[in-house]
């Protein structure tokens, strides 16, 4: 699954804000020059429009992200920024109060220009505008996206275009559809997936040089690689950067065991004892493969389990439904491939089974992989537990991650009922 998708996932799924713990460092040219930081919408200077439509989305109040980010993107004289901050911190409502805050609904054409990735990622942030912005009534949003088609030479008279590259390019030089030299803000969301794809990052780069000198550059991205710091350099000039520091998972409070299986049925009897042995809230199984796991949730579902299967067939649309109705209890197991090894958190998923140990195409140990899957269970502070189950073969790749990890997994027989009951305690 790429990452655009596993973008369009996570905002799909996310409710509420992700609150992190994690420090906000902030690089500028200029250490002398005066930051602030906000703890209510009311510090900003936002018109009462817009706050009923923060209040009214869900937002109470200003997340990590968006304490220090905001007064920046509204300060005058008008800054350039570069936030790099995980999916759920709150990075699109942001920018999307900076374009609403900066637009002059007065004026009948484009003044903000925002591009995402996708068509999909492209809607998503106009469906954020729509809704912060559904007291503003002057204010209308258009979008640059393949299927739209805008005549040649006809002026747009909204004020903010969302769109991809390639269409966005089309509109401002081919069609000229939009003035260039009206814009006062460009919003690049997404850039580590702007980099990653193919002619993303040219496109964007060639539209961002025919705006004016004048013009604010905000920059979005989930990671800020060395990559990215290079692609950051090319758009935005003696920018502001925000950087809250990404979630370390750890294994400190994730107890791991592992079984010695011969064959699938005998990995399906040992998952059949965990069950009948130990207390699960909810629990989550990774499989290598699709066919796997559609054999593995027949099985279950035939055993009388409530479960659900999270597969990269399903629309992204559909996995968001299966991942909210896990969320909200309808099943109490979810069995998935690695499409969703990240960016999950539900806080009563007690169990993390691999049914398969995650490796690569060389069959070494996929270490992120393994992080990323078994902590699944040890969120928010809470102790899990992670079984794996591996053929005999495969036992030396245990004793890798352990090394890789310096942990401790140990060995469990899958028929000793009463070593599994002694987990519970």
């Amino acid at each position: 699954v790429d990452l655009a998708e596993t973008s369009l996932l996570n905002k799909l799924i996310r409710t509420s804000l992700v609150e992190s713990s994690h420090h906000v460092e902030i690089l500028q040219q200029d250490p002398r020059s005066p930051l602030f930081s906000i703890k209510t919408f009311e510090e900003l200077p936002l018109k009462k429009e817009l706050l009923q439509g923060i209040y009214l989305m869900g937002f109470n109040r200003p997340s990590k992200i968006q304490e220090t980010a905001l007064p920046i993107m509204l300060a005058y004289p008008p800054q350039n920024l570069i936030a790099q901050s995980q999916s759920g911190t709150g990075k699109t409502a942001a920018f999307v109060l900076a374009m609403l805050s900066r637009v002059n609904a007065a004026e009948k054409h484009p003044q903000c220009l925002c591009l995402a990735p996708t068509y999909e990622l492209a809607l998503q942030i106009g469906h954020v505008i729509e809704n912060i912005g559904q007291f503003c009534a002057d204010i209308k949003v258009t979008y640059a996206v393949r299927g739209n088609q805008v005549p040649q030479g006809s002026a747009l008279e909204e004020q903010i275009v969302i769109g991809t590259p390639g269409t966005m390019l089309d509109w401002c030089f081919k069609r000229r559809a939009i003035n260039v030299k009206k814009i006062h803000m460009f919003v690049l969301d997404e850039a580590d997936i702007m980099i990653n794809t193919q002619g993303l990052s040219c496109q964007s780069i060639r539209i961002q040089r025919a705006l004016p000198k004048s013009c604010q550059m905000l920059l979005f991205s989930a990671t800020f690689k060395e990559t990215v710091r290079a692609f950051a350099v090319q758009i935005v000039s003696n920018p502001i950067v925000i950087k809250l520091r990404e979630e370390e998972l750890t294994l400190s409070n994730i107890r791991q065991y592992y079984f010695v299986c011969r064959s699938r049925e005998e990995k399906y009897r040992a998952l059949c004892n965990i069950y009948g042995s130990i207390t699960i809230g909810q629990a989550m199984i990774f499989c290598q493969t699709r066919r796997i796991a559609d054999w593995l949730s027949v099985e279950m579902s035939q055993d009388g389990h409530q479960v659900a299967i999270l597969t990269a067939e399903l629309t992204v649309a559909q996995r968001a439904n299966v991942i909210q109705r896990f969320r909200d209890g309808k099943e109490k197991v979810l069995i998935a491939t690695n499409v969703c090894a990240r960016g999950i958190d539900v806080q009563q998923v007690t169990i993390v089974v691999n049914f398969n140990l995650p490796t690569d195409q060389k069959g070494r140990p996929d270490f992120e992989t393994y992080l990323h899957r078994i902590g699944r269970t040890g969120r928010f502070g809470k102790r899990g537990i992670a079984f794996s189950m591996v053929e005999s073969q495969n036992v030396r790749l245990v004793q890798i991650i352990e090394e890789h990890f310096q942990t401790k997994i140990k060995q469990l027989d899958p028929d000793d009922m009463d070593e599994l009951e002694k987990l519970q305690s």
